[in-house]
């Protein structure tokens, strides 16, 4: 067998191939493209016999996607996504100098793909259709980590000069927010606004009791506040025109991903599974396919889908001493994903709504038992997965679920 460590960067690779007994074969430092695959591939078959298939070459790489990667799988070689943490500490292995090369990282994951691919975890064969939920997805997600961000620099720059618009608008992302804003983002000019604008711009983001509504934002607009200079309230305003541009822009552009996250998610075969579990919406639902993925065998127990989740608890046991704690290496958009599921079935589901008043009852705080809630689930949508079934309150929850006639007695 052969063995290749491929340390990326973003115009090239630093690769090593060595044999069985950890010889170097050859290294070389390749351009990204096509070329830089090509030559991989000339270097590799220079060392592989007739009788060798591409199956005998093991790569090991930091990262698990991109068309080089792809290009990789596609040939056959069996490749291993390295956690650069996993590196940094197995190169401590051989120095503790703090030494660092990209030459002696493709050395260093040559070794490791060498020596301990037993206990490393090859690149999942997702579906095409599960790789096109994940972009569109994390696309999605990541537009509204963006849409809190600014909307939280909008709302530090209205604090600083202009407080009645944080009284008047409880959601500043809202439509009607953005909209008064952009016209008049001064004190002054947002207390001479009428209400028939302000009333036009509540109907136009379909608010309920949108005379009541308008009436409340007016008097908060027009109520006394602290102020700055003008020459100072001007150059805010001008700061909060863009802000309230930028998510404008935001609001639309996620609206759009959104549907498109419906659309392909609704086209995969286990869409049914997901948005049955309690806590999953198709949005929601689409985020936690598109990060497990859609591998049959990337997942060999409950455990290990748990364990990746980051939901599971860790061990630390020295001598007398042992310590159970939650993990703090996890995917962050999963772990995210999971949370929000806990915390809306503790609504939707009645086993898990007892679940979690047991947990209360013990003595576990809130979000820990959103934590262990968010484990108790991850568990049961591993095992619809797996029996491609739908779930079921009854057998989630056999012991936990109140029937309605053991209620009334």
């Amino acid at each position: 067998m052969l063995f290749v460590g491929d340390d990326w960067a973003e115009d090239h690779h630093d690769v090593e191939l060595q044999d069985e007994t950890g010889r170097r074969l050859a290294k070389a430092k390749l351009p990204e493209g096509i070329a830089g695959v090509t030559r991989l591939h000339a270097i590799i078959g220079e060392h592989l016999s007739e009788d060798d298939d591409a199956t005998q070459v093991v790569v090991g790489i930091e990262t698990d996607r991109g068309p080089w990667v792809q290009a990789l799988i596609a040939v056959g070689y069996q490749v291993y996504a390295i956690n650069p943490l996993q590196v940094a500490r197995y190169r401590e292995r051989r120095s503790v100098s703090g030494g660092k090369s990209d030459t002696a990282d493709a050395h260093t994951l040559a070794d490791m793909v060498r020596a301990d691919r037993h206990q490393l975890r090859p690149v999942a064969g997702d579906s095409d259709q599960s790789e096109a939920v994940k972009v569109v997805t994390r696309a999605h997600k990541t537009l509204i980590w963006e849409q809190t961000r600014h909307m939280l620099r909008l709302r530090s720059a209205l604090r600083e000069y202009f407080p009645a618009a944080l009284a008047a608008f409880a959601d500043l992302t809202a439509p009607e927010a953005l909209e008064l804003l952009a016209k008049a983002p001064e004190p002054a000019s947002a207390a001479r606004v009428p209400l028939t604008r302000i009333l036009a711009a509540v109907k136009r983001a379909r608010r309920h009791h949108a005379a009541v509504k308008a009436e409340a934002i007016r008097d908060a607009l027009r109520a006394d506040h602290l102020g700055q200079p003008p020459v100072v309230t001007t150059a805010y305003a001008a700061m909060v025109r863009a802000q309230v541009a930028i998510l404008t822009t935001l609001n639309t552009e996620i609206k759009a991903l959104q549907e498109q996250v419906r659309t392909h998610f609704g086209r995969h075969p286990d869409a049914d599974i997901y948005v049955s579990q309690p806590g999953l919406s198709a949005v929601l639902g689409a985020r936690v396919l598109a990060e497990f993925g859609d591998d049959k065998t990337r997942y060999a127990s409950a455990k290990a889908r748990k364990n990746y989740t980051g939901t599971s608890p860790i061990t630390r046991q020295s001598g007398k001493r042992k310590v159970v704690l939650a993990r703090h290496v996890h995917n962050n958009r999963l772990i995210d994903a999971v949370g929000l599921q806990a915390l809306t079935a503790i609504r939707a589901s009645p086993g898990a709504r007892r679940y979690y008043d047991q947990l209360l009852a013990r003595g576990v705080g809130h979000r820990a038992a959103l934590r262990q809630l968010g484990n108790r689930l991850v568990g049961v949508l591993h095992g619809c997965l797996k029996n491609k079934t739908i779930y079921d309150e009854e057998t989630a929850w056999p012991n936990l679920t109140e029937r309605p006639e053991h209620a009334a007695a």
